[in-house]
């Protein structure tokens, strides 16, 4: 049965191959829509499907109007999932391995330039224990360029206030340290003793960042953190807690920072996801040049 061979895969992936809960939930999704198709064609051994037969399954998918950004991920699961059936040896051949990934353009991402950085950060109001927590949430995201997932999962723990790291786990449960300036620290530190010690409502919670009836925040309530003092700063931009982690990568490389460090600092597993960050500093320095130069 085709289900069967799904299911094994995809405990392949949680168990051995340790893919992070959305990376395996995009696949779960990937190959039950592989199975409707099949099941359509009639096609109860999965041997028989061909190389067109997987062509005419991305054309419906790019009839369905499905982005090019998504077609690429179902044929990088797809190929996965063949690779794995052959090494099972329960089919031949991958027809996957044949079909070329659609060229995704890349946008370049959203970020805050240091004086926009400056007025988001000076928002907060420090009189109240929720303004300490999103003081906190906003230095520590930026000063740090965790992602917003890596950021809720935090506990006490974690956290080393002498030498100003964190220990985060980030995308596969794969640890990393990553660093926190003076600011950040301060900020964290003031909110753990004067914000987080009103919030909390059991000494068994270890969690950082909590919300207001002392439960850890999520990834939603982060969102909402920063869209409130985004508009309090009168900053007009689409900013999301990503675009903190933009903003830290493109200071970080535009004050010197090496690619190599920014990788390391940012938990990316190829070098190749961090040099987006390069296009947009030469943005940057060609809007400069062509504002202050006088033969622009």
């Amino acid at each position: 049965m085709i289900k069967d061979k799904i299911s094994s895969f995809l405990d392949y992936l949680k168990n051995e191959r340790n893919f992070s809960q959305h990376t395996y939930g995009n696949y779960a999704l990937d190959l039950k829509q592989l199975d409707s198709f099949l099941d359509e064609r009639k096609m109860s051994d999965i041997s028989s499907f061909t190389r067109t037969d997987a062509r005419a399954f991305l054309v419906e998918l790019e009839e369905g109007g499905l982005s090019r950004k998504s077609i690429a991920r179902k044929i990088s699961c797809y190929r996965s999932f063949y690779s794995y059936l052959i090494k099972l040896k329960l089919i031949k051949t991958n027809h996957w391995s044949g079909v070329s990934l659609p060229k995704i353009i890349k946008k370049l991402p959203n970020f805050l330039y240091p004086e926009e950085i400056d007025l988001l950060l000076g928002a907060p109001n420090l009189k109240s224990p929720s303004g300490l927590r999103d003081k906190a949430v906003l230095e520590v995201l930026y000063a740090s360029g965790m992602r917003v997932s890596e950021l809720v999962k935090l506990n006490i723990s974690d956290v080393d206030k002498d030498d100003g790291e964190i220990l985060v786990s980030g995308k596969g449960s794969k640890e990393r340290i990553v660093l926190i300036g003076s600011p950040a620290m301060a900020a964290l530190k003031d909110y753990i003793k004067y914000g987080r010690s009103k919030l909390v409502k059991s000494t068994s919670n270890r969690a950082i960042f909590l919300g207001r009836f002392g439960t850890r925040i999520t990834s939603r309530s982060v969102e909402r953190i920063i869209q409130k003092h985004i508009k309090k700063a009168g900053i007009d931009k689409k900013i999301t807690p990503h675009s903190l982690r933009h903003s830290f990568a493109t200071h970080m490389l535009e004050r010197g920072a090496d690619l190599r460090t920014v990788q390391e600092l940012l938990g990316h597993a190829s070098l190749s996801t961090t040099q987006i960050y390069t296009h947009i500093t030469k943005e940057r320095l060609k809007t400069v040049y062509d504002g202050a130069h006088p033969r622009a």
